[in-house]
Parts: C-alpha cells; structure tokens; sequence
C-alpha cells in the first residue's frame, strides 16, 4: 500500500481492517462460548476478563497473516478464486501462530479444538465479507472528490498513470480546470473545465475535498489568493508530486524540481542512532534466516550440481553498486549458463533463454538470493533497500535518469519498495520506473516501513512473483 500509516488509509480501507478485526476477535469468542455452552470434556473454564486479550491476539496474529499476503494491498487485483487461496492461506498461518502462543497463556491456555473453531468461523465469516466487497464494491464509499487544477502535460499524469478504477480507490477526479500554459494536447478523454468564474465558489458548489494543483506554467498564473480562500474552507491544496506519490507510493522522476527536494520532508542522510542499530538489525535476522534455510541451501548447491555437472560453479559473484557508489561483489546461486555473457553485458529478462533448467525456478522463488546473507553479514547489503545494479549499467543510467544516483545514498538491499511496487526490470525504462519507488523509500525510510516491506516479500515468495 502507498500508505504507511493507518491514518493515511482511505475510508474503505480502515473500514475494511476494522470489520475483518472485530470477525476475527467475535470468531474466537464464539469458539469459546460454544465450547462452554456444550460441555465438552475436558471443561473449559477461561475466565470472561481474559478473553477479550485471547481475541485480540488472535485477530492481531491472523490480520498480521493477511498483511503478509497482499490481503490489505488496495490495489490487488486477483480472481476470487485466488482472493480465497490467499484467505485460506492466511487463516492457516494465523492459526499456527496462535497455536505457538497458546502455551504462554499456562492454565488458562484454550485447547487446540477452539483455536480450530475459531480458524473456521473466521474463514467463512471473512470469506463472506470478501465476496460482498469483490461484488459490490462495498469499501468503495467516501472517496474524495478531486479537482485538478491544470489539464496540460503535468495533469496528464494522473488520467495515463492512474486510469483504473483500482488505481482510484481512495478519490474520484471531479474534472480538470484549463490553466492558461497548459500544453492543449495534455487531457483527452476525461472532463476538461472553463472555469469563468470563481474557484472558490466552484469548489464550495461541487463540494470539492481537494484541489490537485497541476498547471505546467505556474510563473504568475496560479490563483494564489482563491487558493488560500478555498484552504480556510476545509479544501485540501496538494501539490501534483505529493499527490502521486501519496496515491502511487512513487515519486515522479520526470516532474521533480530542486526546490520541491529542498523543502520536501524526508531525504535525510545522516541518522546516526539508526545507522549504528542497522548492522546490528540486519546481521542478527542474517543469521537466524542462514539456520533456517540452509537446508534448503545445501538441495539447490546439489540440484545445480545435478543439473550442470559437478564440475560446474555453484555460486555467481557479480561486482554490484553500493552505498555512496562503493562497488562491491554481490553472491548468488548461479542461475544461468556458465556462457550466459560471452557476447557482453546483458540486462536479465523474463523467461531469459540463459537461464538453466533449475534456474527459472530459483529465480522465480527468489532462492538464487539466499547467499546474499553474507552480504548482509558483511555489511554491503541490508534486508530492505534499493537493489544493487551492475556498474556498465549505472554508468548508463546516471547520464540519462535524473536524480538515479539519489538511490545510492542508501545501503541497497535483498528486498524493497520497489520489488513489490515493480516486480520485474530489464530495460532502461523499468529502470526509470523502479527508481520512483526507490525514492519514495528513501524518502519514507523507517523501521516500520522496513517492516512493512519484509512482511509483504513473504507474498511475493510464496506465490513465486520474483525473477
């Protein structure tokens, strides 16, 4: 989600979160009570002061799971089919959670017959609430009422690069007032407006929630006055950058101005309690991920084996950019013929013909990744960042990308903003692309949006959305 924060969610979107919370805490109260109601052996006597804690554990740990699926993505787009996979999934993992925290709870731990009630009166209770929203739209209500003020190059982007319905969630553009210097070619297919008389009326008239201003010429042509008269009134002024970037959680490259960097929040460079916590951070899920996986580690090193011949190289190192342009070589599972550049440096692409028979599958599940633990533990790399690229090719796209070198100000990373925004790159345009997510991270940094990211990768390995 492009938002970080609660508060920043859209109405139908808390409402949603909320709902599914009071059905995951009503679930595992009504497990309970039948238990009691009925007298199964052996009794189950939970006094009626702890089970509101017993509830709101159980809602927490399994809307916890539904995060970590894309269950809370406002721009998930999937079938019901698999809307109720990732449900199923996700009621799965919550209870499994609960079922490791139920022994903390000493005599008074409910039995794993409730917990398993609870589970399925959740399933059905949610899946019922899905439905309705996936047929009706029913968190679709309250959406802000947007107006536009320009309909040139600049305002265009919102009808090219928010144009579905899904992009649109959260508001509903009302029309696009035509400033003069708008470039007349900018909005084709949605509703240009002649305002002759005042804005401020207009906007009070139409009941206006927010005014995006957008004009390409805003040298003496902004209505600063009416701008200020319509702020007082309870209308919301947004800038187009901030605009895109609250809605798309990306930050448009082609539209970014030295003083809009200046003046923005965000950016900073220097955090020095976070920077001393950050290797600390890092190397310790490091490890604890390296005694998790190597068992899975030491099958894809006998796969590969098995695959190429057991003369064949099982890791790749490839020199990789870092933090403030330091170079450094990055370790991976080799995926690709021992070949694969003997006519030079080539981007990766999708289904690339490169890649060996056990290799599309660690790339699309992300296993190929797995050594770069040592990295983390060395200190090039963190968990969540900007992904390194390759050094021919950052040479390249400094020229041609404004602000590109901007994503090096941060230590790159396994996972990020970008990945989950923009899962695949191969060409100098997904580049572009993956670099206004990179920035809305860099600009957004924090350990909750860290946290954030390395919740919602689960979804993306599990469904097998990477390389």
């Amino acid at each position: 989600m492009p938002a970080t924060t609660f508060r920043d969610l859209s109405t139908g979107s808390k409402s949603l979160v909320l709902f599914e919370l009071l059905i995951f805490m009503a679930a595992l109260l009504l497990a309970i009570s039948s238990y009691q109601w009925f007298e199964f052996e052996p009794r189950l006597d939970v006094p009626s002061n702890v089970r509101f804690i017993y509830a709101l554990v159980f809602a927490v740990s399994a809307q916890l799971s539904c995060l970590a699926l894309g269950l809370y993505n406002t721009k998930l787009r999937e079938s019901f089919r698999g809307l109720f996979r990732r449900i199923l999934l996700a009621v799965t993992v919550g209870f499994a959670v609960v079922t490791l925290i139920n022994p903390l709870y000493g005599d008074d731990a409910v039995t794993i017959e409730v917990l398993g009630a609870a589970s399925l009166i959740s399933l059905v209770l949610i899946t019922l609430l899905r439905y309705s929203a996936y047929q009706v739209d029913l968190f679709g209500f309250n959406k802000r009422n947007v107006l536009v003020l320009g309909a040139g190059d600049r305002a265009s982007i919102i009808e090219k690069r928010m144009r579905r319905d899904v992009d649109r969630q959260g508001f509903k553009v009302h029309g696009y007032v035509v400033m003069d210097g708008d470039n007349q070619d900018g909005i084709t297919r949605e509703t240009k407006i002649h305002l002759e008389g005042s804005l401020v009326s207009y906007a009070l008239e139409n009941d206006i929630d927010e005014i995006v201003v957008a004009s390409d010429e805003r040298r003496n042509n902004l209505p600063v006055d009416e701008l200020f008269a319509c702020k007082i009134r309870g209308v919301e002024i947004t800038e187009i950058l901030d605009f895109i970037e609250r809605e798309t959680g990306q930050i448009a490259v082609n539209l970014i101005y030295p003083s809009w960097v200046i003046y923005s929040n965000g950016f900073a460079s220097t955090h020095y309690l976070r920077d001393t916590l950050d290797w600390l951070f890092n190397a310790t899920i490091a490890l604890f991920l390296l005694l998790l996986t190597w068992p899975v580690m030491l099958i894809t090193a006998l796969l590969i084996k098995l695959d190429d011949g057991w003369s064949a190289p099982i890791f790749y190192r490839q020199e990789r950019v870092g933090m403030d342009g330091h170079p450094f070589y990055i370790i991976k599972f080799r995926s690709m013929r021992t070949d694969a550049e003997k006519d030079g440096v080539k981007w990766a692409s999708n289904n690339d013909d490169r890649t060996t028979r056990i290799g599309g599958f660690l790339r699309k599940y992300r296993v190929d990744e797995l050594p770069q633990i040592y990295n983390v533990i060395r200190g090039d790399m963190g968990f969540v960042g900007p992904r390194p690229e390759r050094p021919e090719f950052v040479q390249s796209l400094v020229k041609s990308i404004p602000y590109y070198n901007e994503r090096h100000n941060v230590k790159p990373g396994l996972a990020g903003w970008a990945q989950l925004r923009y899962p695949y790159g191969a060409t100098e345009n997904d580049a572009l692309e993956k670099l206004k997510y990179d920035l809305y991270y860099i600009k957004h940094r924090s350990f909750f949006l860290d946290v954030l990211i390395l919740i919602r990768t689960v979804e993306i390995v599990i469904f097998g959305k990477g390389r």
